[in-house]
């Protein structure tokens, strides 16, 4: 067994644990899960199904209903791209397709690399803003098509620093 088997099955369990309610507690366990581990992949459903009896078909069935939830490693950095009716009206589907093209993802999605994961959001409640862009939680306002690459750019120059 890999040592991130035994993280997620320890983790899981843990979790699982502080919930006896069984298939009530199921959406607050597949949130703890993925708060704690970033993720649900397909050990921590399979972790839940031995525990709790609850196949991983119905977990993976309840989590693809609700868009909170995302079954690959999000990147370093998650890009929301608000798409709420203010953003919406100034173009925020234009700016959610820039940041697709110019990274090679779709919505959803986390690039080759690891460094970035493209959401596109309902909103970010920043409207007098709009549009808006949040990387990690920083807001960006007014953002246009143009602003992408400095954006991008921030964010992969910090990667670097990092990394020397």
């Amino acid at each position: 067994m890999c040592s991130c088997h035994a993280d997620t099955a320890s983790v899981v369990a843990e979790i699982v644990a502080r919930h006896p309610d069984g298939r009530s507690s199921l959406i607050p366990v597949l949130q703890e899960i993925q708060e704690s581990l970033g993720y649900l992949s397909p050990d921590s459903l399979k972790e839940i199904e031995r525990l709790t009896g609850i196949s991983s078909s119905e977990s993976y069935g309840v989590a693809t209903f609700y868009t909170q939830f995302r079954f690959t490693p999000p990147g370093k950095h998650t890009i929301q791209v608000c798409n709420g009716t203010a953003c919406h009206v100034r173009a925020g589907q234009g700016i959610t397709d820039e940041f697709s093209r110019t990274l090679g993802v779709n919505v959803g999605e986390t690039t080759a690399d690891g460094n970035f994961s493209l959401e596109s959001v309902a909103c970010l409640g920043c409207c007098a803003l709009a549009p808006v862009v949040a990387v990690d939680g920083k807001v960006f306002a007014g953002v246009t098509t143009k602003k992408v690459p400095a954006i991008l750019r921030e964010y992969k120059a910090e990667g670097t620093r990092e990394a020397l």
